[in-house]
Formats: structure tokens, C-alpha cells, sequence
């Protein structure tokens, strides 16, 4: 059988392949012994809240489970337009914003919307991997800049200036980002822009952890520059709704009905329970949860990125969002006699019990010498976690 040569673009997504290997190795944990700490995949702890439950419920027992407009829900359009503007003062109209089946498909609309064969798109090294999956997906082609500490792994517009060329399209970025948990700043942001518009390409911004920003300084939107930014959004991270498959795409005037045509053909809608559901996230009482929750949050990452450093794992920059922390274990894998964090990943599992994401799909600037830590896991977790790697950092 023949497969298609954009199949073979596409490179393996190795953090499932930890993941597998994890559950493995936790299904082999004799009765007793103490449990493998899943740190490794970024999924919330939290579900979604009851008053979501009972709507979806709800919206069972109605039948309201029949197609919807491609575009989306138009309640839920509106309360995602009145979300923007309470929540971070920005007029988000309501016929800009498309409900996707996940923020997967948001990206992907996107990205075939506005690439051709061969286009180039900017993004930063270290970034999450699937997003430059996308833009191979649609035959163009994922130019990964190296980015430090420094620039807090973000790109910058010195940066976007100096690569572009001929071929390019536009960047891709996020903000907060997936795997460093750090944030662009505004002016950043604004000369990043600027830049590409002057060039005539594309901003488009992953802000999928954007309501889980725990500084007001970081966490604000890129819609706020002005109209012609593309944000990719989900009801997954701040929302709590990963397995419902739902997110939204925020896009010019001008490319709403190029991403209806696009989106009747190739998914007609987005899960129709899902959308009823969220129409209860904008509740008060859930709103409230989820901000109790985003606490939680950020309480996690108070207490687990210092602890990592009395395990010999620095975290160069603080996550000021997401529930992530990018760690240079470089230290710890010259303690152990290893040579990068792919090993190491397999070590703490076997080791110590503890699962974390190499740095190997995140790019190749540093990656190997990184690994990624989720604190979406509960603070119990978390603590047994942290004192666990103290001691193989003591013990080595």
C-alpha cells in the first residue's frame, strides 16, 4: 500500500510513547508498593464542574444532539464574545469566533486556510510539537528558532525579522506556551505584529493556557493588538473539558466564511452536547470554580518548581502561566551517568516512579538537556513527587 508523502512529514509524538510506556510500567507495580506519580501528560486533574455535567445531561434527555452550524453554537459564540470582554476588557465580536472540535481543529482549519505548498512559518524551539505538525500537515514548512532563557523561550522581533525571508508566511506561537509555561510579553507581541503585517503574513497564536495565567502583566490576549490576529482557544486547559473535544478559533472578518466552507466539509460541526454543556461553563458558580481551581494552579507551581531545584533540576524561568515546569536536568543526568533526558525519563519511572516528558519533542535547541514536568497532578502527588527525585538526587 502507497502512503501519502505528507504522512511521512509528520514526525512520531514521543510524549505518547512515554506515556505508554508509563502505563506499563505502573501495571507491573506490585499491591502496596507506592504508585508511579503521573507528571508527564498535560491534562487537568479537574473535570468539569457539576453545573456542565447537568447541562450536557440536560441536552441528552432534550435530544438537542443534532447537527449544529459549522460555525458554531451562536449562544455559545456569544458568551465566548462577552468572556473576552469581561474577563480581559477586549471587544471580541461574536461572528468572529468559530467553534471547533478541540483547539486541534481549530489549527488545523487555520493553517489550510492560510498556507500553500512550501509556505514557511516561524516558530520557537522549544515549542509544542504538534502545532508544527499542523503546518506540515498543510505542505508548508516549520522553521524552528532557537530560543534561551533569556527571551524566556519566546520568539522576539529581532528574531522574526532576521529569519524572514521570501518564502515566509507568518509565525506561530503561544502564549502561555506548552512546554515552558511562559508567556510573551505585550510590546513583544506588538513589534512581532507589526512586523508581519508590514510583511503581509499571518499572526496566529495558540492562547489555549491563556486562562490559566497567573500574572496579569503575562496573561493578556493577543486579540487586544487588533483585528487581523488568529488565536487558537479550547475548553480543555482552563476549562476542564479535555476528552469533550471542543475549542474555538478567533479570526479576521474576512476568513469567517473560508473557515465555514472549510469546516462544513470537513467536520460539519463540532460535538453538539459539548457545545450545549459549555453554554454552563460562563455561569457564575463555575466561573468561580474554575478560578478557584486556577489557585490551585498556581499554588502547584509555587511549591514544585523550587522543590525541583533541591532535586538538581533548575527551572531557568518561572512559569507564569499553563501547568508546566521546564527543567534543565542537565546536572541530574551527569550525577546518574546519563547522557540527556530521554534516558532520564525512563530512569524516574523505573527508578523512583515518577513519569515526566523528555525534551525530545519539543525541538532540538537544548531539548535533550530538558525535561518537562506537568503540575496539572494533585499537590499530594506533587509533594511525593518532589521527594522522591530529592532523594535519587541525594542518594546518586
Amino acid at each position: 500500500m502507497r502512503i501519502a508523502q505528507r504522512v511521512q512529514r509528520i514526525e512520531p509524538f514521543h510524549v505518547m510513547e512515554v506515556a505508554k510506556a508509563a502505563g506499563e510500567m505502573a501495571r507491573q507495580i506490585p499491591p502496596g508498593a507506592p504508585p508511579m506519580l503521573f507528571l508527564n501528560i498535560g491534562e487537568p486533574d479537574f473535570t468539569a464542574p457539576p453545573l456542565v455535567v447537568q447541562a450536557a445531561e440536560q441536552a441528552l434527555r432534550d435530544g438537542r444532539t443534532q447537527y449544529l452550524p459549522a460555525l458554531g453554537l451562536p449562544a455559545l459564540r456569544e458568551r465566548l464574545s462577552d468572556w473576552y470582554g469581561q474577563r480581559f476588557g477586549v471587544t471580541v465580536p461574536a461572528r468572529r469566533i468559530v467553534i471547533t472540535a478541540g483547539a486541534s481543529a481549530a489549527l488545523q482549519l487555520a493553517c489550510l486556510a492560510l498556507i500553500e505548498a512550501g509556505d514557511e512559518v516561524l516558530m520557537p524551539d522549544p515549542c509544542y510539537p504538534c502545532n508544527r505538525q499542523f503546518v506540515n500537515a498543510a505542505e508548508g514548512r516549520a522553521v524552528l528558532l532557537p530560543c534561551d532563557a533569556s527571551q524566556r523561550y519566546q520568539l522576539d522581533a529581532a528574531q522574526v525579522r532576521e529569519h524572514w525571508g521570501a518564502q515566509t508566511r507568518g509565525v506561530l506561537l503561544a502564549s502561555p506556551s506548552n512546554p515552558t509555561g511562559t508567556s510573551i510579553a505585550t510590546t513583544e507581541m506588538a513589534g512581532i505584529h507589526d512586523w508581519v503585517s508590514r510583511q503581509g503574513g499571518v499572526t496566529l497564536v495558540d492562547e489555549i493556557y491563556l486562562g490559566l495565567s497567573f500574572d496579569a502583566a503575562w496573561g493578556q490576549t493577543a486579540l487586544a493588538l487588533d483585528e487581523q490576529i488568529i488565536s487558537v482557544n479550547s475548553f480543555s486547559k482552563y476549562f476542564n473539558m479535555t476528552g469533550w473535544r471542543l475549542g474555538w478559533l478567533v479570526v479576521p472578518e474576512a476568513l469567517v466564511a473560508v473557515i465555514e466552507r472549510l469546516a462544513q466539509n470537513l467536520f460539519i460541526c463540532a460535538s453538539a452536547v459539548a457545545q450545549h454543556a459549555a453554554l454552563a461553563c460562563f455561569e457564575p458558580a463555575s466561573l468561580s470554580v474554575y478560578e478557584q481551581r486556577r489557585e490551585q494552579f498556581r499554588s502547584r507551581r509555587d511549591f514544585f518548581v523550587p522543590a525541583l531545584k533541591d532535586a538538581g533540576l533548575s527551572v531557568p524561568v518561572m512559569p507564569d502561566g499553563a501547568f508546566y515546569a521546564w527543567a534543565d536536568c542537565s546536572a541530574l543526568c551527569q550525577r546518574l551517568g546519563l547522557p540527556g533526558s530521554w534516558e532520564l525519563a525512563f530512569d524516574l519511572m523505573r527508578r523512583v516512579g515518577v513519569a515526566a516528558t523528555p525534551g525530545r519533542d519539543f525541538g532540538s535547541h537544548g531539548t535533550e538537556q530538558h525535561i518537562r514536568f506537568s503540575t496539572a497532578s494533585s499537590m499530594e502527588h506533587l509533594v511525593d513527587a518532589a521527594r522522591r527525585l530529592r532523594t535519587l538526587w541525594e542518594d546518586a
